[in-house]
């Protein structure tokens, strides 16, 4: 019990000022009165204004008078001093890598987006990635080693606790480097990583949707998938659930796997942003095949199937049947209520996502609303930047009363 007295009232302050700092932050502008803070909190005016000091203290919060009280002395207006720190979240991809760079409440403030040069391994992938990171922090006017934290997401399978990434196919060498022991030596921050999709239902559920029961797709050049069951995300045994990518639709059950050393899984090949460029220039007239192979993008594909060509919807149809394939294949078993769709063949726009929807009611039990998620192919940096913020808080709230 002594000990209990001796530290326990510190710890309720650090827990009132956490609260009331959650509370600023969310309310609009990042401001608000004592009053305000109260009722967002529950808890008393005096802890309210001890919380309010001792965040002021850690220059967290600055206040100023409330020029709108018409009557009586004006009311003092606290303010989240949310240009005090910044984090950045980094999206890892074997095409591309994301940086953004965020104030604490989240705003981003700064992105610098580079595209990986085709064959680079681990260690210079992540040497493309301070390159990076240097040049969103200056056009955010940061000072790398002033970062509160980092948060990093990645294809493939992470262990989360030990910060390693166990398993990447997509990324040759990429998988045990030691990327975040020498970002930690070198910002003098955390730095957190998780798998890129986990990092998108983040992100989703923070921007955009809030459903208790979600299946988040990423759809690209990969594809894996994000669960929430009652509204927590389920990572399964060894953090491997969701890799939708790798389902098998095509090879018979009495015949051997192909090996293939590109690291994409059964589906991807199927259905991936790769292969829909690959049956698009097969089944297409020349004048559209010509626009899809100059600069590989599959915006003329969908552009032309919305204005009636016929091979391009045909090409539509035939990737929308697959994925809803391997997409019945998760809801039969989750029954989520809610899919999402990110990542860059979510750009499709209706003709593909219509025509998915249509496979679906024939191939499940009950329906499901299938939605583009507006987040597109940002998603994974933003996730990462609310795991950074975290961080930052965490270590915020543990250096108050230090």
């Amino acid at each position: 019990m002594t000990g209990f007295a001796a530290t326990g009232p510190h710890v309720l302050r650090r827990m009132n000022a956490a609260a009331v700092l959650g509370a600023l932050r969310e309310a609009p502008g990042g401001t608000g009165r004592v009053a305000d803070l109260m009722g967002a909190t529950g808890l008393s005016r005096p802890a309210v204004t001890r919380a309010l000091n001792l965040l002021a203290e850690a220059a967290i919060v600055d206040f100023t008078e409330d020029t709108a009280a018409r009557v009586g002395r004006p009311a003092v207006r606290a303010r989240f001093r949310a240009e005090r720190g910044h984090v950045a979240g980094i999206d890892v991809g074997p095409h591309k890598v994301l940086v953004m760079l965020a104030d604490l409440a989240g705003t981003v403030r700064a992105q610098r987006r580079v595209s990986v040069p085709r064959g680079l391994d681990g260690g210079s992938l992540a040497d493309l990635l301070r390159t990076a990171l240097i040049e969103a922090a200056g056009a955010a006017g940061v000072v790398p080693e002033e970062l509160w934290a980092v948060g990093v997401g990645t294809p493939g399978v992470v262990d989360r606790e030990r910060g390693e990434v166990v398993l990447a196919p997509s990324i040759p060498g990429w998988a045990g480097t030691s990327l975040l022991a020498e970002l930690r030596a070198w910002l003098g921050c955390p730095v957190h990583i998780d798998n890129d999709v986990n990092l998108a239902v983040v992100a989703e559920r923070w921007r955009g949707e809030t459903s208790e029961n979600l299946l988040f797709v990423q759809w690209g050049e990969r594809i894996g998938s994000g669960i929430v069951i009652d509204g927590k995300p389920y990572r399964g045994a060894h953090s491997a659930s969701g890799e939708l990518g790798f389902l098998d639709l095509v090879t018979p059950i009495d015949a051997e796997a192909p090996h293939v050393a590109d690291g994409l899984g059964s589906f991807e090949r199927l259905v991936g942003a790769g292969a829909i460029l690959r049956l698009a220039v097969e089944r297409c007239g020349e004048e559209l095949r010509r626009a899809l192979t100059a600069g590989g993008d599959l915006a003329p594909l969908f552009a032309a199937a919305e204005a009636g060509d016929a091979a391009a919807s045909g090409v539509v149809e035939t990737i929308a049947a697959r994925f809803a394939r391997g997409l019945a294949a998760q809801l039969l078993v989750l029954d989520p209520g809610l899919v999402v769709v990110g990542g860059g063949v979510s750009r499709a726009g209706e003709p593909l996502f219509e025509a998915v929807r249509g496979h679906l009611r024939r191939m499940l039990l009950v329906p499901v609303e299938l939605r583009v998620s507006a987040l597109r192919e940002e998603g994974v940096a933003l996730g990462a930047v609310r795991m950074a913020l975290d961080g930052a808080e965490r270590r915020l709230s543990a250096s108050l009363l230090s």
